[in-house]
C-alpha cells in the first residue's frame, strides 16, 4: 500500500532515543579521562625534563651585583671654640704675680772701663754684650779687574805718551838682520804695558823689541767713562843705518 505523502514526517521510521539513558554521561566521562591523560599528566612530569648542560649555562650572564650602599652623611662641623680675647702685654708693666725665680740684672757698659760682663779676653774697650768673638769678619776681597777689550770699533787705540827706542842687538847688526817685529800688548788702566808677546817673529830681534815695548806708556782708554785695559797690536821696526 503506497505511503501517504508526508507519512514519514508524521510517523518516522527511525526513532530517536532508542539507546539507554546512561550513554551520554558515559561518553562525557570517557572524554574527560582522555583529556587528562593527554594534557594534565605531561604537565605534572616536570622533574623528568632534561636539565641544560654546563656548557650552555656558561652563556647565561650572571645577575649584576647589588649597588653599593650610599656613603654616610658627613658629621656636622664642630662649632669653633671661642677664642679668649688677647690683651697686649706691656713689657715695662709690673707683673701681677711674683715670679718663681729672680735673675740678676746685667750691668750696662760704663764709659772708660775696659771690658764688660761676659766679654771676651783680649777684647776691645767699649765692646758690647753678645758681640762677635774676634771682632768683625774680614772684609770681602776686592772685585776682579775688568777683562781687557780689543781695540776696534767704538774702542779707539790709546795715544802713546812715552816712547823708548829698541836697542839693536850687535849680533843682528853683524848679521845684517833687519825687519819689523809685530807684538801684541795689553795696556792697563794706568796706560802702562802689562803683558807683551810676539806675533811676527825675527829671532835675533824679538827680545830687543819686547824690552822696548814694555817701557812704552799710553793714555788710559775709557769705556762709558771708566778706564779699562785694552789689547792692541804694535810694531817695532829695525833698520840698519
Amino acid at each position: 500500500m503506497p505511503r501517504e505523502l508526508f507519512g514519514d514526517v508524521v510517523e518516522p521510521s527511525i526513532k530517536v532515543g532508542s539507546k539507554k539513558w546512561y550513554t551520554v554521561p558515559l561518553s562525557i566521562a570517557v572524554h574527560v579521562v582522555i583529556f587528562a591523560v593527554i594534557i594534565i599528566i605531561p604537565l605534572m612530569a616536570v622533574e623528568a625534563l632534561p636539565t641544560p648542560q654546563d656548557a650552555m649555562m656558561a652563556f647565561v650572564a650572571a645577575p649584576p651585583p647589588p649597588p653599593p650602599p650610599p656613603p654616610p652623611p658627613p658629621p656636622p662641623a664642630a662649632a669653633a671654640a671661642p677664642k679668649a680675647p688677647t690683651t697686649p702685654v706691656n713689657p715695662a708693666a709690673a707683673p701681677i704675680e711674683a715670679p718663681a725665680e729672680i735673675k740678676p740684672e746685667v750691668a750696662a757698659p760704663v764709659a772708660g772701663v775696659e771690658g764688660v760682663v761676659g766679654g771676651v779676653e783680649g777684647g776691645v774697650p767699649g765692646g758690647v754684650v753678645g758681640g762677635v768673638v774676634g771682632g768683625l769678619p774680614e772684609a770681602p776681597p776686592p772685585p776682579p779687574p775688568p777683562a781687557p777689550v780689543r781695540v776696534g770699533g767704538n774702542i779707539k787705540p790709546p795715544q802713546k805718551r812715552k816712547h823708548v827706542n829698541p836697542i839693536y842687538p850687535p849680533i843682528a847688526q853683524s848679521a845684517r838682520v833687519q825687519g819689523v817685529v809685530i807684538i801684541e800688548a795689553i795696556i792697563g788702566t794706568d796706560g802702562k804695558v802689562k803683558e807683551a808677546k810676539v806675533l811676527r817673529s825675527i829671532p835675533l830681534l824679538d827680545q830687543a823689541a819686547l824690552d822696548a815695548v814694555r817701557q812704552w806708556e799710553f793714555t788710559p782708554t775709557l769705556l762709558n767713562g771708566v778706564p779699562v785695559p785694552v789689547i792692541m797690536t804694535v810694531t817695532v821696526n829695525f833698520t840698519l843705518q
